[in-house]
């Protein structure tokens, strides 16, 4: 009788030790999977962010002016007609609206020069190399060469002599688009480092506001 209640005692504290191990391997399973799957989620933020970054890093690639040369002798290419009657005339102050580059908007200008032409925005290769540049404000219709009389319709090749930027004179560029308008030559300080610019080229009219 000893011997087998000895025996049932063994059995149970056998069965009772299975259980103990099929639970801690459940547990592990479920930790396992845990772990998993916030690895998983972890995985997916990163990428999210990076991709996010990296639109973000695009964006400002397109919009780079660092090496934009803001100020200019004010000499105006051969042909480009005086505006007759500006909104701005010369000697006048507005408000530049638009940022083509730091420092730029909200800047209070001097209108150096009014002009009537074509002004296009460009994208490019760099004759330095690097990056291509996309939309870049402004290149006018007297600034590219042998384009003849006729305004350049979106999609169109051609070479400029413009040197607003590095690498910009004697580049193919692509138009992509095109607007006859008024645009201005001006004098402003910038609003960020307080950097004096001296007939910057060009701002369109749209990019004006009257000074308040």
């Amino acid at each position: 009788m000893l011997k087998k209640n000895r025996k049932k005692l063994m059995m149970t504290l056998l069965i009772a030790l299975l259980l103990v191990l099929g639970a801690c391997a459940n547990n592990n399973d479920e930790t396992q999977s845990t772990n998993e799957d916030s690895e998983n989620v972890e995985q997916d933020l990163n990428q999210e962010n990076s991709d996010t970054d990296s639109n973000s890093e695009e964006e400002m690639e397109e919009m780079d002016h660092s090496h934009m040369d803001m100020s200019s002798s004010g000499e105006v290419p051969e042909g480009l007609k005086v505006a007759e009657n500006p909104t701005y005339p010369v000697g006048s102050k507005a408000i530049i609206q638009d940022a083509h580059m730091e420092g730029m908007k909200d800047a209070e200008a001097t209108i150096a020069g009014a002009y009537e032409t074509t002004v296009y925005t460009i994208s490019y290769t760099p004759t330095t190399g690097g990056e291509r540049v996309e939309n870049h404000k402004w290149v006018i219709h007297e600034e590219l060469i042998d384009a003849g009389d006729a305004p350049l319709a979106p999609g169109t090749e051609v070479k400029t002599d413009a040197s607003h930027m590095q690498g910009m004179e004697g580049a193919a560029v692509e138009i992509d688009s095109a607007e006859e308008t008024t645009v201005y030559m001006v004098d402003f300080t910038t609003t960020t480092g307080g950097e004096e610019v001296r007939n910057h080229k060009w701002v369109t009219e749209a990019e004006l506001s009257p000074v308040e």
